[in-house]
């Protein structure tokens, strides 16, 4: 009896769930921006960088996963690199003009000075606090990489030497991001605080999260100010004036039961935000008020990178090798169909 009285709840509680993924009051954008773009590999997709050409990209991933496209990320071809495994995890890439960087697991670095041409391999010291996790092209010779325990280091010589930006590391996080100006936000391997560091700083900055739930991510807007994504749909912005406070939290679709993943901001206003199962969110107005794309809702994937090269140049990363291209010509010709 006892374990029919369970099931009774489970049924319920899934009835509820259903009833309030259908009763979402979030309006539908006007026209749908996206083309899901077809990418030869299941492979887990973790990063894309372009050159300085705009029809030239790279997209990296799991199990050495990498892909060139030449047309501007409407075809990609794979490449092959004769690396000692062939499993590794290529997490990070990254291009200033014709130089381009790619880090990875296990311990992996990996260079470019003709556009991706040719790459060779770089050393990393066993003495390196974690595993490479993220990399950024500065200029020549010039690149910025952190690990997966927040260690920082520059290069200005091609990656033969490299010098410490930070005296310890935070500990493990479950994601990192850099603004344009050089600072980073740390997010813990729990979610349970957030760290920042800043050039000049010789410590991370610990900060606890301003609520009880899970911190999911955080990033940088254009103008500096913090972003955060929160356990249960919620997302907050700091204060403009006070990097050290924050804005009221909002949940941009009180109904929905998948989280939200990441955020990316296409113009000083336009915001896009990618969750769980093609959940897919635009604010206009700089976060006030938020809409839903709901012809991607069909694809069957966590969307859990945004990318904006520039404001007509975006691509949305999903599991399962699902890959979307912003096509800012759709905005004159509205439509609610599915890409």
């Amino acid at each position: 009896m006892g374990l029919v009285k369970s099931w009774q709840r489970i049924f319920a509680l899934l009835i509820i769930v259903l009833i309030c993924i259908g009763c979402s009051q979030v309006p539908s954008i006007s026209y749908n921006p996206w083309k899901i773009i077809s990418v030869p590999t299941d492979a887990k997709l973790l990063d894309i960088a372009f050159t300085n050409d705009p029809q030239h990209g790279f997209l990296v991933g799991s199990n050495a996963t990498l892909l060139e496209t030449n047309d501007g990320g409407n075809t990609w071809e794979p490449l092959t690199l004769a690396l000692d495994d062939p499993k590794s995890r290529f997490d990070s890439v990254s291009f200033a003009d014709q130089e381009g960087w790619i880090v990875g697991e296990p311990s992996l670095l990996l260079h470019t000075t003709d556009e991706g041409r040719s790459w060779s391999r770089i050393p990393l010291s066993e003495k390196l606090p974690g595993s490479p996790i993220a990399i950024k092209a500065l200029g020549n010779n010039t690149a910025e990489m952190a690990t997966n325990v927040g260690a920082i280091y520059k290069t200005t010589d091609g990656g033969k030497n490299w010098k410490a930006q930070v005296e310890a590391a935070v500990g493990v996080v479950r994601n990192m991001e850099r603004s344009a100006d050089g600072r980073y936000v740390a997010v813990s391997a729990k979610g349970s605080f957030y760290s920042t560091w800043e050039p000049g700083q010789n410590a991370w900055v610990p900060h606890n999260r301003n609520s009880s739930r899970r911190v999911e991510n955080m990033g940088f807007s254009e103008n500096g100010q913090l972003w955060l994504l929160a356990r249960g749909g919620q997302v907050q912005f700091s204060d403009p004036n006070q990097s050290d406070e924050w804005q009221e939290a909002q949940s941009p679709e009180l109904s929905t039961s998948w989280g939200l993943l990441d955020l990316a901001y296409r113009t000083p206003e336009e915001i896009w935000i990618g969750g769980g199962s093609g959940n897919l969110l635009r604010s206009a107005d700089g976060g006030k008020t938020w809409e839903k794309d709901r012809a991607v809702e069909d694809v069957a994937a966590n969307l859990y990178k945004i990318v904006f090269f520039q404001p007509e140049q975006g691509f949305i990363i999903g599991d399962r090798g699902v890959l979307l291209k912003y096509l800012p010509k759709l905005e004159q010709t509205p439509s609610t169909e599915s890409a």
